[in-house]
């Protein structure tokens, strides 16, 4: 890949782009629901999509949490087939997840990005996509607050990319990730040290950013 940098820059503008395409809006429009942008938290992702889905709540909600997985998952997959080096899988990791937290199709309005991370995590090596996931689930089934599970599973993440494949240049993307979904949970982090932060399956405040992780 060294030799090949147009492929590389390519590479990591698809990435960009297909993290632009924003699952959340698109299944809201096909399925006849309300833009999540103007409804519930008006955060752009699978749970508020499931709060304002009404009976078609859950399908919706499903299919923009797998769209915006895949969005993480492709790019990482066809840059590891392709025979990228770390630096352009990193690389494309931060596009694809820049891409979802601004996308370029819909006024740089995007979610909070955990899943699209967790599907570059699955993509550049599944064990650290699985780790990751499974902090989220065992702290969301314990504490039951999803934005909670959220920063704590990708705090942890760096360290099990360090863990699983320690190159300097893999760790830099997931610290880069991990930071930008830090700022972009700060409304969650503000309620949590409050001690109001809404626990999973309750409803927050309209208006407010939503506090799921899948967002």
């Amino acid at each position: 890949m060294n030799s090949i940098p147009i492929l590389a820059g390519a590479l990591v503008i698809g990435a960009y782009l297909l993290g632009s395409v924003s699952s959340a809006i698109i299944v809201c429009r096909a399925m006849g629901l309300p833009d999540p942008r103007t409804q519930g938290s008006n955060n752009p992702g699978a749970t508020n999509v499931l709060r304002i889905g009404g009976a078609r709540a859950k399908p919706a909600a499903a299919i923009t949490l797998a769209g915006d997985m895949l969005k993480g998952l492709l790019p990482m997959l066809v840059a590891h087939a392709v025979g990228a080096e770390p630096l352009t899988l990193a690389l494309v990791g931060i596009a694809a997840f820049v891409g979802h937290l601004f996308p370029v199709f819909f006024g740089f309005r995007g979610g909070k990005g955990v899943a699209t991370a967790m599907g570059v995590q699955f993509g550049l090596y599944w064990p650290i996509g699985a780790a990751t996931a499974a902090v989220w689930l065992f702290v969301a089934k314990v504490l039951k607050i999803s934005s909670i599970s959220a920063l704590l599973s990708m705090a942890l993440a760096p360290v099990f990319v360090w863990f699983f494949w320690p190159d300097p240049k893999l760790i830099g993307m997931q610290i880069v990730i991990t930071g930008l979904l830090f700022l972009r949970h700060r409304e969650n982090i503000r309620r949590l040290i409050r001690g109001d932060e809404a626990a999973i399956g309750t409803a927050e405040e309209p208006g407010t950013e939503a506090q799921a992780a899948r967002d």
